[in-house]
């Protein structure tokens, strides 16, 4: 488990599951399967396969190693809801996120139909936030299938936005997070795309965290929306 993680809105990672294939416009620069090949070739065991989904079971346990409460983005090089991980594996990832209430555990997936699937068959507890990647309208459903799933916090990751998303349904979202698509070939994000969201989370009184405007330096085009850094967070009390 990385202790550190340079993710924003996140403090540390947790990758039970590494390696992934691509299911929208939004994987087409996918910094994690750049990571993973670097890692490869650098010879990680971790990594032998490269971008092939992996299990990783020998790691389970790790964040019961862990005391001091930390906030944990889960599967960053990977989706836990990827067709190829096993329910029963995913089943062990929330026996663990169960048995571990001092940390907060964040899960973001593409794959929402499986996720809605799999959803009551899943140990949820307060300290697990389920998100969904939404980069454009094509993948408006993803939000209806989060919607419809027990987790105490739900969140959205408009990042990377390719597009306006002018009418998000915000019912039962705790959390939107937004970022401009960065590294090698990056595409543009209009900041009026984000100004209309800022928007609609000020109207449904939802938290708005501005990642980053991306780019292929992101660290010259920074964090601020017209002068203002966005850091909110949402509730973790809040109950579906």
């Amino acid at each position: 488990m990385a202790e550190h993680s340079n993710i924003e809105w996140t403090e540390a990672t947790w990758n039970p599951v590494t390696g992934c294939s691509k299911v929208s416009t939004g994987c087409k620069h996918c910094y994690a399967e750049r990571l993973a090949r670097r890692l490869q070739a650098m010879g990680s065991v971790r990594y032998r396969n490269g971008f092939t989904v992996t299990l990783h079971p020998a790691v389970l346990d790790l964040p019961k190693r862990r005391r001091q409460p930390r906030m944990i983005f889960v599967n960053s090089m990977s989706d836990l809801f990827h067709e190829s991980v096993p329910l029963e594996f995913i089943q062990r990832v929330f026996a663990t996120m169960h048995d571990c209430p001092q940390h907060t555990f964040q899960i973001l997936t593409k794959r929402s139909a499986r996720l809605r699937d799999l959803a009551q068959h899943l140990d949820w507890a307060p300290n697990i936030w389920m998100g969904v990647s939404v980069e454009n309208r094509r993948v408006i459903h993803r939000i209806h299938d989060l919607q419809a799933v027990p987790a105490y916090v739900r969140f959205l990751s408009c990042e990377p936005l390719l597009g306006p998303l002018d009418d998000l349904p915000l019912d039962g979202i705790h959390w939107v997070i937004v970022g401009g698509e960065s590294g090698p070939g990056a595409r543009p994000m209009q900041a009026e795309w984000v100004r209309s969201i800022l928007e609609q989370c000020r109207r449904a009184h939802v938290p708005f965290f501005f990642k980053q405007w991306g780019g292929v330096r992101k660290d010259l085009t920074g964090r601020e929306l017209d002068g203002c850094t966005y850091d909110e967070m949402p509730l973790n009390s809040r109950q579906h």
